[in-house]
């Protein structure tokens, strides 16, 4: 694997997430998706079911280029509802092991006032970078 977490030396551990990421090879950009399915509709209103099928989402890009969660250098997090996020955040965790499976990944996550789609409770951005 061509990749290495970034830790300065006397900081925190993140938890969660790293702190920064470097990796050399084929880079993959995954464009911001929603919990939404294949088909563009949404089977829950539900935060932790909307992130799990945006990662799964996430995962059906990578895979078209040959790239899978192992490969991840960053994740971006839109969300509507920093509070219930928070609120959330053990299921949210547990949903994203179950899709990513891995935390050394750079991540971001920010509150939006709406997302594009109105049923959307998160965004998820994604980039990737395939060894070689």
């Amino acid at each position: 694997m061509s990749q290495q977490v970034l830790q300065p030396p006397g900081w925190a551990a993140p938890r969660g997430y790293a702190n920064g990421v470097a990796a050399s090879g084929r880079q993959v950009f995954v464009a911001g998706q929603i919990g939404w399915n294949a088909q563009n509709v949404f089977v829950s209103d539900d935060l932790v079911a909307q992130v799990r099928q945006a990662l799964a989402n996430v995962r059906a890009v990578l895979a078209e280029a040959g790239a899978a969660p192992e490969h991840l250098v960053r994740l971006t997090w839109y969300l509507v509802d920093k509070k219930e996020y928070l609120a959330r955040a053990r299921e949210i965790g547990a949903a994203y092991r179950e899709v990513i499976g891995h935390y050394g990944v750079a991540m971001s996550a920010v509150q939006v006032v709406a997302l594009i789609e109105d049923r959307a409770k998160v965004e998820i951005e994604a980039t990737a970078v395939i060894p070689g």
